[in-house]
């Protein structure tokens, strides 16, 4: 009787394990944000995205890079605990577009002008390029 309760049990524990390790597999994505061209941007992305993170990286944002030179955010999440959506979503109550949706207008409004769209007069300025780190 021991023996099959142990049998039992560790069965039972290889199983869990095993679909715990497959939910937990992260994905990259590549997200369009045409924006994020200067280290202002950069630095308030970094900071929201943090926030999105959690303390303990336990909402599902496990890590990004951030390419201003093609206006780019990749990033890494586990979709069982979060949607590309939701990143989407969130990057847009930031201020900033993402992919094909369009940043929230009250949060685009407190953007500094440099990250504003270039329809709207944001972006690199004449012979101010924004692409350099500010110390340089």
């Amino acid at each position: 009787m021991k023996r099959l309760l142990v049998t039992v049990l560790l069965f039972m524990l290889a199983t869990s394990s095993r679909s715990q390790v497959m939910q937990q597999k992260a994905q990259w994505a590549m997200i369009s944000m045409p924006q994020l061209k200067c280290w202002v941007c950069k630095d308030k992305v970094d900071k929201f995205l943090l926030t999105e993170k959690g303390p303990n990286g336990d909402a599902g944002i496990i890590k990004w890079t951030i390419a201003m030179n093609t206006g780019t955010l990749k990033i890494q999440y586990v979709p069982d605990r979060i949607t590309l959506d939701y990143i989407r979503t969130t990057l847009n109550n930031a201020g900033y577009d993402a992919d094909s949706t369009k940043a929230e207008p009250e949060a685009y409004k407190m953007l500094p002008p440099i990250c504003k769209r270039a329809e709207d007069g944001g972006g690199p300025q004449k012979g101010k390029p924004c692409s350099l780190p500010p110390d340089l």
